[in-house]
């Protein structure tokens, strides 16, 4: 309002200097000046109201489309959006790479800080009133928290359902609603539902990749027939051990039991102690705990480091045959290994058919803490696959977007990674981070460690319903 009072002072001064010119008096100075000053402080008010009225106009946009548009004609040019999450050292300069363009387009800027302890830092922020803008969240399990504390805005009230049903299959839109809202966006993923095997040798002993259930399990009695140790499994993880095993039984569940099983029981609806998780527990039993398939036996498996595990694919010959884990673990692999040639992958067998090819996932989802017309326009571009094209093309992740292309990939692993994602037909994220923390990271880890070294299911599964936050 600066040029306001600039205004007001000139209009006073040469109404002064008229009035002198033509012999007024000091009356009709004062009368003068206090017309002017009614006259600009109404224009002022006219101005302030017209801005509050382009501002709500622009809060007032509906629908990703729509309010990308406006972002792209600079309608919000100038502003800056925080933005807090658990990316860092690369990770961040891709993140910040990634975004470039469209901050160079809107003239958004786009503030990106990343932290190591991002978790922790978080929920002091938001319970200290002092959050970012958007939060780059990797556990669900949190974000579930936050949202029942009041304390994240729900994108559906401007992302439209058709919108958003362009960006998502539908279970990730179904991952999305946390604790009875739509929690966020998706920007960033990986799949998990994979096995990994030594491809040369494999092919050289005559073996073929298994469909079904049934087939995975004649397949490890061949390998015990043929002299050699099917499974390679570790879950050692310092403070996190046990994760490889949650990992296992979400898998199963997901072939086991409908999705809507699957998410009552990662949300505590469904109890650990229930005849559907027993089940799973029992059938990941049928490998974990016959000596013959596992290298190592259980000893091997919660001694072993889980980056470790696969090394057996590489002995000549090899020690073990198989290692199911995700898209990240090639990170762990011996400079030696050349995806496609002598270590290679398959989906990891249904179980069931009537639950068809379900995914197991995980990622990273995009919170909105603060509602500004430029929050939202960052969070409508974190929900499309353009946001992580330079990502994509640096390599390291799948983009859960509909709308990414599979051109985008530099390798032809990426793309595998990506086209078995969008062939899914059920996807459901990593169940132990959409728990709370004392339960997914905590008693689950903890509990399923104690099954493998022979803790009993009957003590194992009722110790985590109690470890359930009620």
């Amino acid at each position: 309002m600066s040029t306001l009072k600039n205004w007001k002072f000139f209009l006073i001064a040469a109404l002064f200097a008229l009035l002198v010119a033509c012999g007024g008096g000091q009356e009709a100075v004062e009368e003068a000046a206090e017309t002017v000053d009614e006259t600009a402080a109404e224009v002022e008010e006219t101005v302030e109201e017209a801005a509050e009225e382009v501002e709500e106009a622009m809060e007032e946009i509906i629908g990703g489309d729509a309010i990308l548009e406006a972002a792209r004609s600079g309608a919000y040019s100038g502003t800056v959006v925080s933005m807090f999450g658990a990316f860092v050292d690369e990770d961040a300069r891709r993140f910040d790479s990634s975004i470039a363009a469209f901050e160079e387009e809107t003239g958004i800027d786009i503030q990106y800080e990343g932290s190591g302890d991002f978790e922790t830092l978080i929920q002091v922020r938001v319970e200290g009133g002092d959050p970012p803008d958007i939060g780059g969240h990797p556990q669900p399990g949190l974000v579930a928290g936050l949202v029942r504390q009041g304390a994240v805005v729900d994108p559906s009230a401007f992302l439209t359902e058709e919108f958003l049903s362009r960006q998502y299959s539908q279970g990730w839109l179904d991952d999305a609603n946390l604790a009875g809202q739509v929690a966020g966006v998706w920007y960033r993923g990986n799949i998990k539902s994979l096995v990994w095997y030594p491809k040369d040798d494999f092919e050289a002993a005559g073996y073929e990749i298994p469909t079904t259930w049934e087939d995975l399990l004649a397949l490890s009695d061949q390998m015990v027939a043929d002299g050699g140790t099917p499974w390679c499994i570790g879950i050692e993880s310092s403070g996190a051990t046990g994760w490889v095993a949650t990992d296992w039984m979400e898998d199963v569940m997901l072939r086991t039991q409908p999705p809507e099983v699957y998410d009552a029981w990662t949300s505590g609806e469904l109890l650990f102690d229930s005849p559907e998780v027993r089940n799973a527990l029992d059938t990941i039993a049928v490998i974990w705990k016959n000596p013959d398939y596992v290298l190592g036996g259980d000893v091997g498996i919660v001694t072993t480091p889980f980056g470790d595990s696969p090394t057996g694919l590489f002995d000549d010959p090899p020690s073990c045959w198989m290692h199911r884990q995700a898209s990240f673990i090639p990170a762990f692999f011996p400079d030696s290994a050349v995806i496609g040639e002598n270590v290679d992958f398959f989906y990891f067998p249904m179980i069931d058919p009537a639950y068809g090819e379900p995914m197991l996932t995980a990622g990273d989802i995009a919170v909105m803490y603060n509602d500004r017309p430029e929050v939202r326009a960052v969070m409508a571009y974190l929900a499309t696959g353009e946001s992580m094209k330079g990502w994509v093309e640096a390599g390291g992740f799948i983009s859960p977007h509909q709308d990414s292309e599979l051109d985008w990939y530099q390798t032809d692993v990426d793309r595998r990674f990506a086209e078995l994602l969008l062939a899914s037909e059920v996807t459901r994220f990593d169940g132990s981070d959409l728990m709370p923390a004392a339960v997914g990271a905590g008693a689950f880890w903890t509990e399923v460690t104690a099954w493998v070294t022979g803790a009993p299911e009957d003590e194992v599964l009722p110790a985590i319903d109690a470890a359930w936050p009620r």
